[in-house]
């Protein structure tokens, strides 16, 4: 066969693949980034079967599906929400922001990695999947509960920081300077003030230029401006994936509703291939020497993340199960961990086994967050029974 026959090939085989692991991980109540990386890591070099034929065009469409995922975690929040969230939980927040990032930094710097490494492996770790603990949320029926605004409150407080952070790890990895570093963050912050002014005085004019009656003209409009702004981002060092979250906060109303309808099924296209193209880039032999890492890594930032939804669940007057449910919930990492390390390996500053790691570390995460979720009720009615079976000391 030709090449573009091996091409059409290979991706008709990853796409299907990815259709079967997907209903499988729906199936038996997982999501399906885990089984994504894992086919990525068959498929990928030094697995099973490698494919060589469609380098160039999953690397493109792996791009596209961090603008894509960035773009509809924008759409989900207004300017309005933001702010609001921002003001009630920004105790909570840098709480959560200090207790989550310090587990990844600290195992950089236990694996010798350095100060870079460790800036990005607090990024890796600090950020709870917003997809998968959206869907975990929907899955149990937990999106009217008390608790479900104190979680979303702490996703919002961490996207806004991390469009302040990817600036600046984009700039440390490039090895600016401290001049060139200190212009890329004050580009990023006066980015992200602009944005929210424009988006809560004038969104309806940004929304207004994207809508269209017509779901054809409507679909090429929202993405030829996502596409335009992420470039444009990227070209200014604030990094496309920021650019992509700040346009979907500025469109809002029915807009953004019909952008989420319509874009979701490429966002799982595109982002499905992320994953599986994080998953080809590494290399399956180098997991078992960073699974001891990975492993000590999970269970101590699961730890830090049920202590972080906990506080913010009692700062909000919510009863002890309500202040469980929104730890266990916040468990979950997933996407926007794959996407800091995917920045961090394609600058070349940090070490190759850092994809090992965070690959891994993610695995384990995304499988550990929504079993934690279903399972973190029924524990604390057992943990409940045996304190009240236990006999008192005279």
């Amino acid at each position: 066969m030709h090449d573009t026959a091996i091409s059409l090939v290979e991706l008709g085989a990853i796409f299907f693949g990815l259709g079967v692991l997907g209903r499988f991980a729906w199936r038996i109540g997982i999501s399906p980034i885990p089984l994504y990386l894992l086919g990525g890591l068959a498929f990928g070099q030094g697995g099973v079967i490698p494919l060589d034929g469609i380098h160039e065009f999953t690397e493109l469409a792996s791009e596209i599906g961090v603008v894509l995922l960035l773009l509809l975690l924008g759409l989900e929040y207004s300017a309005a929400e933001l702010v609001t969230g921002l003001k009630r939980s920004w105790v909570s927040g840098l709480i959560d922001i200090v207790l989550n990032a310090a587990p990844g930094v600290a195992i950089a710097f236990l694996l010798g990695w350095g100060p870079v490494a460790a800036l990005a492996m607090g990024g890796v770790t600090v950020v709870s999947s917003s997809g998968i603990i959206a869907k975990v949320l929907s899955d149990l029926g937990r999106l009217g509960n008390r608790e479900t605004p104190t979680i979303l409150a702490v996703l919002v407080f961490e996207d806004l920081t991390m469009a302040v952070y990817l600036p600046i790890l984009t700039a440390v990895l490039a090895g600016a300077t401290l001049l060139g570093g200190l212009t890329t963050v004050g580009i990023a912050l006066v980015s992200v003030t602009v944005v929210l002014v424009v988006a809560l005085r004038y969104g309806r004019f940004v929304s207004a230029i994207v809508d269209s009656p017509d779901p054809e003209v409507f679909l090429l409009r929202v993405l030829g401006v996502a596409m335009l702004v992420a470039g444009l981002a990227s070209e200014l060092q604030v990094s496309a994936a920021v650019g992509a979250f700040l346009l979907g906060i500025a469109i809002s109303g029915s807009t953004a509703e019909n952008a989420t309808r319509m874009l979701t099924p490429l966002r799982d296209l595109f982002a499905a291939l992320f994953f599986v193209v994080f998953g080809l880039n590494t290399n399956p032999a180098e997991i078992p020497p960073v699974l001891p890492a990975a492993i000590g890594l999970a269970v101590v930032s699961a730890i830090t993340k049920i202590v972080t939804g906990w506080f913010a669940a009692r700062r909000a007057g919510v009863r002890p199960l309500g202040r469980a449910r929104a730890g266990a919930a916040l468990v979950a990492r997933g996407e926007f961990s794959i996407v800091v390390a995917g920045l961090a390996l394609a600058s070349g500053a940090v070490p190759e086994q850092m994809a090992s790691l965070a690959t891994t570390y993610v695995l384990l995460m995304a499988i550990i967050g929504p079993v934690g979720a279903r399972l973190v009720e029924p524990v604390v009615g057992w943990l409940r029974t045996l304190r009240h079976r236990t006999p008192k000391t005279v």
